[in-house]
C-alpha cells in the first residue's frame, strides 16, 4: 500500500471526528452564533417566566374581584340594602375591574410579543438549518472527492519533483485542502450545536406560549363573567335607587304640605322631641325594675334580625331631611332606620325579649318597645292603630324573634307608611345595622 493510500483515510477520519465529536470543541469555530443562541434561549426563558408571574398576579386580581362582586351581590340581595354602602362597594368593584382589565390587556400584549419572538425563532431556525445543510453538502462533496480523485502519492511527488522546494510546495497544497475541509467540518459541528439550541428554544417557547394562551383565554372568560356580574349589580342598584327616590318623593310632597305651616311643623317637631324624652325616662325606670325582679335578662346573647323587608328610605345618623329633630351637632338627626312598606305589613320582633311599651306616645305615635336585656332596647314606631291591625302584644309579654308585634302604619309625625326601627344601647341610640 502506498503512502498516499495510508494518509488519505487518516485525513478523512479526522474530518469525521471533527464533524461528529472528538477532542475539538465545536464552540471554537463560529462560537459567536452558539453563544448568541444560548443568550437568546436565556432571554426567552426569562420573558416566559415574567409572563407566568404576571399571569399569577392576574389570577390573584381576579380572585379579589370575585370576592368584591360576591360582597356586592350579597349587599344588593340582602334585606333592606344600604344603598350608599352598595354604591360605594360598586365603585370599588369597578376600580378592581379596571385593574383586572388593564392586567389582562398587558398579558395579551406580552403574549403577542412572545408570538413575534416565536416567529423570529422559526425563521432563524430555518435559516440555520439551510446553512447547515449547505455546509454538510459541501463537506460531503469534498470527502467524496478525496476518495474518488486519483491523487499522486507523496513518494512519487517527491521523486518526480524538479527540486525539493517544488515537492514541498505540492505537498503543502494537498495539506491546505485538508485543513480547509477540517475547518469546514468544525463549522458544521458548530452549526449543529447552534441549531440544536435554537430548536430547543423554539420548542420550549411554542409549548409555553400555547399554555399562556390557554391561561389568558380562561382569564378572559372569567373577566367577561365579572363584567356581566358588575353590570347586573349596577342595574339592580338603579332599580333600588329608583324605588327609594319614588318613596322619598312622595314623602317630600307630604312634608311640603305640612311645612307650609311653619308654626305647625315646629310644634310637631317639639312634640316629638318631648315625647321621646318622656318615654326615654320611662324606659329607664322599666329597665331598672325589670332587672331587679328578673323579668328582663341582664345580657343579650346573639344578633338582631330585620323586623321588616322593604325599601330603606332613611339611614341612621345626621341627615338632610328637615322633618327630623336636632341632636348634638346635627341640625337634623335620625335615630333609627326608616323602612317603607305598604300599610298593615306585619312587623316582627328583631330578637327575643320583654315588651316594655306598646301603645301611643304623647305625639300620637304608636310604638312597641322590646327590652332584649337591661342594656339593649329596640323601638318599632309609626305602627298602625286601625281596627283589625292594632298592636297585638302587651306590656310585660315575652316575645320571640320573628313574632308579629305590630303592623306598618302612619301614626305620629310621618309622611308615608313606614317603620321607624331604632336601637338603644345603654340609653343611647345607635345604628341598628351594627347588631344585624
Amino acid at each position: 500500500m502506498t503512502t498516499a493510500r495510508l494518509i488519505r483515510p487518516l485525513v478523512i477520519a479526522g474530518l469525521l471526528v471533527s464533524l461528529f465529536g472528538g477532542s475539538s470543541s465545536p464552540t471554537l469555530v463560529r462560537g459567536d452564533d452558539l453563544s448568541q443562541a444560548q443568550a437568546q434561549q436565556r432571554a426567552i426563558a426569562a420573558q416566559v417566566a415574567a409572563q407566568k408571574a404576571k399571569m399569577a398576579q392576574l389570577a390573584a386580581l381576579q380572585a379579589d374581584l370575585a370576592s368584591a362582586l360576591s360582597m356586592t351581590k350579597t349587599k344588593l340581595v340582602g334585606i333592606n340594602s344600604n344603598l350608599a354602602d352598595v354604591k360605594a362597594n360598586i365603585a370599588t368593584t369597578q376600580a378592581k375591574v379596571n385593574q383586572v382589565q388593564a392586567a389582562y390587556n398587558s398579558e395579551v400584549q406580552d403574549l403577542a410579543n412572545l408570538d413575534l419572538a416565536l416567529i423570529g425563532l422559526d425563521r432563524e431556525e430555518q435559516a440555520k438549518a439551510a446553512e447547515l445543510a449547505a455546509a454538510k453538502a459541501l463537506l460531503a462533496d469534498h470527502i467524496r472527492a478525496a476518495y474518488e480523485q486519483d491523487r499522486t502519492p507523496i513518494l512519487e511527488t517527491l521523486l518526480s519533483a524538479s527540486s525539493f522546494t517544488d515537492a514541498v510546495g505540492d505537498i503543502g497544497n494537498l495539506l491546505d485542502i485538508g485543513n480547509q475541509d477540517h475547518a469546514l467540518a468544525e463549522q458544521v459541528a458548530s452549526d449543529q450545536a447552534t441549531l440544536f439550541a435554537i430548536n430547543e428554544t423554539t420548542t420550549a417557547t411554542r409549548i409555553q406560549t400555547q399554555q399562556l394562551a390557554n391561561d389568558t383565554a380562561a382569564q378572559k372568560v372569567q373577566l367577561d363573567a365579572s363584567l356581566a356580574s358588575l353590570g347586573a349589580a349596577k342595574a339592580q342598584l338603579a332599580i333600588l335607587q329608583k324605588a327609594t327616590a319614588k318613596t322619598l318623593a312622595f314623602q317630600l310632597t307630604t312634608f311640603n304640605k305640612l311645612s307650609s305651616n311653619a308654626v305647625a311643623l315646629k310644634r310637631a317637631l317639639n312634640a316629638e322631641v318631648a315625647a321621646q324624652a318622656a318615654i326615654t325616662q320611662k324606659i329607664q325606670t322599666l329597665l331598672n325594675e325589670g332587672g331587679q325582679n328578673g323579668s328582663i335578662p341582664s345580657q343579650y346573647n346573639g344578633t338582631l334580625s330585620w323586623p321588616l323587608s322593604g325599601t330603606v328610605t332613611q339611614e341612621f345618623g345626621c341627615t338632610g331631611f328637615p322633618w327630623e329633630p336636632p341632636l348634638g351637632d346635627c341640625a337634623h338627626y335620625h335615630t333609627g332606620i326608616d323602612i317603607a312598606d305598604p300599610m298593615d305589613t306585619p312587623i316582627h320582633a328583631a330578637g327575643d325579649g320583654r315588651v316594655i311599651f306598646a301603645g301611643p306616645q304623647s305625639d300620637g305615635d304608636w310604638v312597641v318597645m322590646i327590652a332584649h336585656s337591661t342594656h339593649l332596647v329596640t323601638w318599632y314606631a309609626h305602627a298602625d292603630d286601625r281596627h283589625g291591625h292594632m298592636i297585638p302584644v302587651q306590656v310585660g309579654q315575652w316575645v320571640t324573634a320573628g313574632q308579629v308585634i305590630a303592623y306598618v302604619g302612619m301614626t305620629g309625625n310621618t309622611t308615608g307608611p313606614h317603620l321607624h326601627w331604632a336601637v338603644q344601647l345603654n340609653g343611647t341610640f345607635v345604628n341598628p345595622r351594627l347588631f344585624l
